[in-house]
């Protein structure tokens, strides 16, 4: 029966991201994306979830030096555990595909320093909600200890959130309703953390996006991207925002 009841919670787990993506893709254009500039701030969240996982092959004690066990000392502990990763070989490489695109995603949606600001919330605000709720128990850190999932289910929501106040048809409005429905779904079904971290990233997104409106340089969804269609002897459009 456990293993039946693993088995749900990974398919779960995973169509909620398969769900969040396709938000995110919706939210910046499949077809922009190749006019959109190189996410090198995603790029370089990746590349930081690699190294850790060399760390680990070549240090056996990375785990207990940097994980996030709140019965170990250490300040670093929460910014150096979202970055291993602890479901072997499969998990770790679905976290870190998943942390590749959705970084992706997000910064050409949010720009790269926002992006960024918004992964760190992922890392920082989700015990602290927890505790405003009076969640104690661990169960609500899908890191258990370890693992960037939580801060990607977080930073995917974010884009869900975007492109509920964003887009353009009720059926993509509908979509991203779905992810926090899903996730609180999960959560009081399953005690899924990464349904309850997803509510939480929606939320901060939907607070978020009108404030960067507001920005020098706002958001960027799909219809913000201008163009390559011109004229043969016509002027070029204007690159991609950066």
């Amino acid at each position: 029966m456990r293993d039946v009841d693993a088995i749900v919670f990974n398919l779960t787990t995973a169509a909620l991201m398969v769900l969040t993506f396709k938000c995110g893709l919706l939210l910046v254009g499949e077809g922009t994306v190749r006019r959109r500039p190189v996410p090198w701030a995603a790029i370089a969240l990746t590349v930081v979830a690699v190294a850790a996982v060399v760390l680990q092959l070549a240090w056996s004690g990375a785990m207990d030096a940097l994980d996030g066990d709140p019965r170990k000392s250490g300040w670093w502990r929460l910014v150096t555990s979202v970055f291993l990763q602890n479901g072997g070989f499969s998990g770790g490489a679905w976290n870190i595909v998943t942390l590749a695109v959705i970084a992706a995603l997000a910064q050409w949606f949010w720009r790269g320093p926002l992006m960024l600001v918004l992964f760190a919330a992922g890392v920082l605000l989700p015990q602290r909600i927890d505790a405003l709720f009076g969640e104690a128990a661990r169960s609500t850190d899908p890191r258990n200890f370890a693992g960037s999932s939580g801060a990607t289910y977080f930073l995917a929501a974010t884009l869900a959130a975007g492109l509920l106040l964003t887009g353009p048809r009720a059926k993509e409005r509908l979509l991203a309703l779905a992810v926090p429905a899903a996730g609180l779904a999960m959560w009081l079904a399953q005690e899924n953390g990464h349904g309850l971290v997803a509510c939480y990233g929606f939320a901060v997104g939907a607070v978020v996006l009108p404030l960067a409106r507001r920005l020098p340089h706002p958001p960027v969804p799909a219809t913000g991207v201008p163009t390559t269609t011109a004229p043969a002897d016509g002027p070029r459009d204007a690159p991609a925002p950066q």
